[in-house]
């Protein structure tokens, strides 16, 4: 029991500071008035909002209104890519997202994780990063320090844990490699 009596999951405190907490306050304000409320085509729209609070968000790139993005400026989306309906981008770390990627509804991208070994639970930010062309498909989970790399495919309900080979295509919980994706050329 003496283990049990160190662990302290509030004990490490508040893993962001003040300013950050009143950033994020006005952010989540911004999207509710300026963008959740709007129609899907708005898409120019809502990157100009995620912009003004420092995202970096590529030309012609569609992000739905009812996305969920935890801080704006460690958001990075290439052009002519899609978030689409209800996708969270949990972002305490950053997530870069590549040109010409799909990210299907209700997707999750994580980029944090806790410590397990620290009695506090300490937070720990690992970097998201999808690579050009990739699909993250419905409900599906990207976890922590993942990379997919160029093309890469993850099934409806995924959980990716670990980097993703170019030009894969994987599936299940946890995602394994299914196959090569083989474009057409017709």
């Amino acid at each position: 029991m003496a283990d049990w009596d160190r662990f302290r999951p509030m004990g490490a405190g508040a893993a962001f500071g003040l300013t950050n907490k009143i950033e994020r306050t006005f952010w989540r304000i911004a999207w509710l008035l300026l963008a959740r409320w709007t129609p899907a085509p708005l898409f120019s729209w809502r990157a100009l909002v995620l912009r003004a609070f420092g995202a970096k968000i590529g030309k012609g790139t569609r992000i739905y209104q009812d996305v969920r993005v935890w801080l704006p400026r460690h958001l990075t989306v290439g052009d002519e890519t899609i978030v689409g309906p209800a996708v969270e981008l949990y972002n305490q770390g950053t997530i870069t997202i590549g040109p010409r990627c799909v990210v299907s509804q209700r997707a999750h991208l994580c980029a944090s994780t806790h410590d397990a070994s620290d009695p506090d639970f300490a937070l720990v930010v690992r970097p998201v990063v999808i690579r050009q062309a990739c699909w993250i498909a419905a409900e599906a989970f990207v976890g922590p320090g993942v990379t997919m790399g160029e093309g890469a495919v993850l099934a409806a309900r995924g959980a990716l844990f670990e980097d993703a080979e170019p030009m894969t295509i994987y599936r299940g919980n946890p995602a394994t490699a299914v196959r090569q994706r083989v474009l057409r050329t017709d």
